[in-house]
């Protein structure tokens, strides 16, 4: 595109909200860039047809630039993540969304950073996509269900019935206060507690019903199976605690970082790096954790 295309001075304008609406859709930021770079082509060839094509369908202008980008970035990450289904299906192990340091996502990406946790982006590969675009157009960027039918091709009854039943499956019609990102304050205890090999404090903060996911892909050791329940969440920790302060040559340290607008740990042992985020409930006892351990996930982080 050329400096005074209006199409281009579009897309770089919303490239930021564009790849928010991308990276909710697939929890994988390089896809949504690819998905994002994708739409900007999209964008080239539409005004070239407008000039070329004058009287063909091809050939009407575009109005709101804006509008269209947005709906074809919604139309392309829908398509990616049917692409992707078959590939996650076999992927070794839970498979979790990759981590991006908030500092690194543009701000339009994070002005409103709901449906932007790991939590939730996980959580959103049980909706089917169409459901999921509805949920994320109409609760992280406050689209009208008319809008999002447009985009869609639903009737708008349609779609108000997409976000309401992806809203009850994230639970998003729940108390706000039922679901909490780890308090900075909490976890700094935490990462003291971790540092000094003394973790009881830690796991007496597992909630009976507390679940553990870790990602490691085949890439590093990880659990291959989710881990319910205080008791062998508590195992598993410890057995990763002695086996990292076996041997003191050996790099173990835990530290707080900002990940997708939230706090979270980057824990280093036996040779490598996590990212391990908390998700607390309302009673203040850990009922959820995601170790992303996989490297390839990694890169937009560490």
């Amino acid at each position: 595109m050329t400096l005074a295309s209006p199409a281009a001075h579009a897309w770089q304008a919303e490239r930021g909200r564009l790849i928010g609406i991308a990276y909710r859709m697939l929890g994988d930021y390089g896809h949504a860039e690819d998905v994002v770079s994708e739409v900007a082509i999209d964008a080239l060839q539409r005004e070239r047809a407008e000039g070329s094509h004058p009287g063909s369908p091809a050939g009407i202008p575009v109005h709101s630039w804006p509008a269209w980008l947005t709906t074809v970035c919604v139309r392309r990450s829908i398509d990616r993540v049917r692409a992707l289904a078959a590939v996650r299906e076999e992927y070794i192990g839970p498979w979790l969304p990759e981590p991006v340091a908030t500092s690194r996502l543009p701000e339009d990406a994070v002005a409103d950073r709901e449906l932007l946790s790991l939590a939730l982006l996980h959580m959103a590969e049980q909706l089917a996509p169409d459901a999921r675009a509805a949920v994320v157009l109409h609760r992280a960027f406050g689209m009208s269900a008319v809008e999002i039918g447009r985009m869609l091709e639903k009737s708008p009854t349609a779609v108000r019935q997409l976000i309401s039943r992806g809203e009850r499956r994230l639970r998003l019609d729940e108390d706000p206060a039922r679901r909490r990102p780890a308090d900075p304050a909490v976890l700094a205890a935490l990462l003291a507690a971790v540092e000094t090999g003394d973790i009881t404090g830690v796991l007496t903060l597992l909630a009976d019903d507390a679940i553990l996911w870790s990602d490691g892909g085949g890439k590093v050791r990880a659990a291959r199976n989710p881990i319910f329940g205080a008791d062998h969440v508590r195992r598993f920790f410890a057995g990763v605690l002695q086996k990292a302060t076996a041997d003191p040559t050996v790099p173990f340290g835990a530290a707080l970082i900002d990940v997708n607008g939230e706090p979270a740990v980057a824990l280093t042992h036996s040779g490598r790096t996590d990212v391990l985020t908390i998700e607390f409930g309302d009673d203040g006892l850990i009922h959820g954790l995601r170790q992303v351990c996989n490297p390839d996930k990694l890169t937009q982080v560490l």
